[in-house]
């Protein structure tokens, strides 16, 4: 497991199961190849992100090449792109008065967002949804649906 930051939650999940892990910063991501020879030392099979907002480097995404997966917490591409996450994404969705939203699951590519589409799946705005309700029902949605990708894209594999 690895990580960009040292105070993520994941960590603590980690090491409860035992699973190593290593924390990097920008200088290692961005101006060395040490992640990527990481990534390959460990013979992984797909990179599954998760809260990750850093692009993803040339490097890693030529070493990987559609194996590396994020979720969005909107229907793409409508809501994504640069600085379009987590509570931005859905306060934005409110102020346009949409009906609907959801969540996407796509490739990464060397644009925020713009990857290959895998999976897309929606639920309906009430009127009386506050943003607390937009985010719950979003992330049932991603609960139910990465797993289920995962684990498809790597029976494929």
């Amino acid at each position: 497991m690895l990580t960009n930051n040292p105070e993520a939650y994941v960590l603590q999940r980690a090491d409860n199961f035992e699973i190593p892990s290593h924390i990097f910063d920008s200088q290692e991501f961005y101006k060395s190849d040490s992640v990527v020879q990481l990534l390959k030392n460990l013979q992984i099979d797909l990179i599954v992100l998760a809260g990750f907002l850093w692009l993803i480097p040339e490097n890693l995404l030529k070493a990987f090449p559609n194996h590396i997966i994020n979720i969005h917490p909107a229907l793409l591409p409508k809501y994504g792109g640069k600085g379009m996450y987590g509570d931005r994404v859905h306060k934005k969705i409110i102020e346009d008065g949409e009906e609907e939203s959801g969540i996407t699951i796509h490739f990464v590519n060397e644009h925020f967002d713009e990857g290959e589409i895998i999976h897309q799946s929606r639920f309906r705005i009430e009127k009386e949804d506050d943003l607390e309700m937009i985010k719950f029902k979003g992330q049932q949605l991603e609960h139910l649906h990465y797993p289920k990708v995962i684990e498809g894209l790597l029976k494929k594999m």
